[in-house]
């Protein structure tokens, strides 16, 4: 078996990682749309968010002319224990699939969080030291957000009280027990330990909870710490997508190392944070149209935000205590079915991420996870590399995409996120391999339910 010059794994110096995150807003003709106080309909400004975000975050929050941000020394050598992650040649998979596609993913499963989140938790902490809090809030999905960000906490001695979706805390209680090794509080939400979690509990008792849950219950956890705690979130938010640039900008360096040229860019879309962050830079280069770039978001259909969601103003909460962001929703009510990739459970999708997606810069996909299980276990016994149920969305449509190469012939060069492993999401697997995995699928009525309550703001046409 003989092989091409380019290495199974492509890595960078550390003198090769970025200085600079990214802002792909700066190159965006369209911005994307203001939070919005839901009470007045008016544009949220610094001030209005201070009660709930650090004060470095907002600036970068509301930033949208910014190109490059320094990334602070600091960050950048915390980065450099697991960065950079390396860029891996699929040989194996391709040799599976007969296909004269070239396949390449951006493994970011090399710490202990198992993904790509702490490339943002380490950013949010260091701006929540710096402003001398005490510690802050979050939520988390899959868990893996909430490991990021404890680990984050304990590495600059803060406190961290994480929110974890109900459904996540009872499969994967060893991922809670890595939060708790790390000395953050973790509580099931929606809990009796706030009032918007009591009031969600008394409307729906037996809720498997969801993102949208659990943020309103950090939000209100964090609004009263009488000042000495901020929210923190893991995706959604334009700040994430610009940490998690560095996942694009080290991508795009070591494919340049090679003079490679993707055609395709894949990845998995729940708020919207390792998408965004993935794609950035191939994005500002088709946005600047010096290259153009096939790039696609998939996610789950139990979840379809993109693909049969809204394109309107809604809550980034269940609770309705956080501000209104223009996105691509399904109603700040609506509770996913408890699949198996909790980290794709939100209601809503990034304004970034919405605002490409509206402008056609980008395309989407809606998967069932029996066939997103289906890749990833083909891509565990072929590449040895046990795939995040979230991870193996994008997966499932790399390996679409390659099989449509082999029919036509056409050698296409496809890059997609691998952006976590499997190991706590075990359960999940055992479900599939048990053949007790269904694929649930909203129907049109229930999503027209949902959709009725979207914010009625006035100036707003939602």
């Amino acid at each position: 078996m003989t092989f091409e010059k380019i290495p199974y794994k492509i890595y960078l110096t550390e003198d090769e990682m970025p200085m600079n995150w990214y802002n792909v807003r700066a190159d965006m003709k369209t911005k994307p749309a203001p939070l919005l106080n839901p009470a007045t309909g008016t544009p949220m400004g610094f001030d209005d968010l201070r009660p709930v975000f650090c004060d470095e975050l907002i600036r970068q929050e509301l930033d949208n002319d910014t190109r490059e941000i320094p990334i602070p020394q600091e960050i950048r050598d915390f980065y450099k224990m697991y960065r950079p992650s390396p860029l891996v040649r699929a040989y194996c998979l391709e040799e599976k699939l007969q296909t004269p596609a070239k396949i390449y993913y951006k493994f970011e499963g090399n710490n202990t969080s198992g993904s790509h989140k702490l490339n943002s938790a380490i950013a949010q902490a260091y701006y929540a030291k710096n402003q001398g809090l005490k510690g802050v809030t979050t939520e988390t999905g899959a868990g893996q957000w909430g490991t990021a960000l404890s680990m984050a906490c304990a590495y600059l001695g803060l406190d961290c009280k994480v929110y974890m979706v109900k459904c996540s805390y009872e499969q994967k209680p060893f991922r809670r027990e890595v939060m708790r090794t790390y000395g953050a509080s973790v509580t099931p939400s929606p809990s009796m330990t706030t009032n918007v979690g009591r009031k969600i509990l008394a409307e729906h008792p037996d809720t498997t909870g969801s993102l949208g849950c659990a943020i309103s219950e950090a939000v209100e956890s964090a609004v009263q710490s009488g000042g000495a705690k901020r929210y923190v979130l893991g995706s959604v938010l334009n700040q994430v997508l610009l940490h998690q640039s560095v996942i694009g900008l080290e991508t795009k360096a070591a494919l340049d190392k090679y003079n490679i040229v993707p055609d395709i860019i894949i990845g998995c879309a729940g708020g919207g944070s390792n998408l965004g962050g993935l794609i950035s830079p191939f994005m500002g280069e088709k946005l600047r149209g010096e290259r153009d770039y096939r790039l696609i978001a998939v996610e789950p259909a139990s979840c379809p935000s993109l693909t049969r969601g809204r394109f309107a103003y809604d809550f980034c909460d269940t609770g309705k205590v956080c501000p209104l962001a223009k996105m691509y929703t399904l109603g700040s009510g609506f509770i996913p079915s408890p699949n198996h990739a909790g980290g794709l459970r939100y209601h809503g999708m990034s304004s970034i991420v919405s605002q490409l997606y509206h402008d056609g810069y980008m395309e989407a996909r809606a998967v069932e996870q029996t066939k997103v299980f289906e890749a990833a276990e083909q891509f565990a016994r072929i590449e040895g590399i046990l795939p995040a149920p979230e991870s193996s969305h994008a997966i499932r449509v790399a390996i679409d995409e390659a099989v449509k190469c082999r029919e036509t012939g056409e050698a296409k060069t496809i890059v997609f996120g691998l952006t976590g492993t499997g190991y706590f999401d075990m359960v999940a697997y055992e479900k599939f391999h048990n053949g007790e995995m269904r694929d649930f699928i909203p129907t049109d009525a229930q999503l027209a339910e949902s959709f009725a309550s979207l914010p009625q703001v006035p100036g707003l046409d939602n």
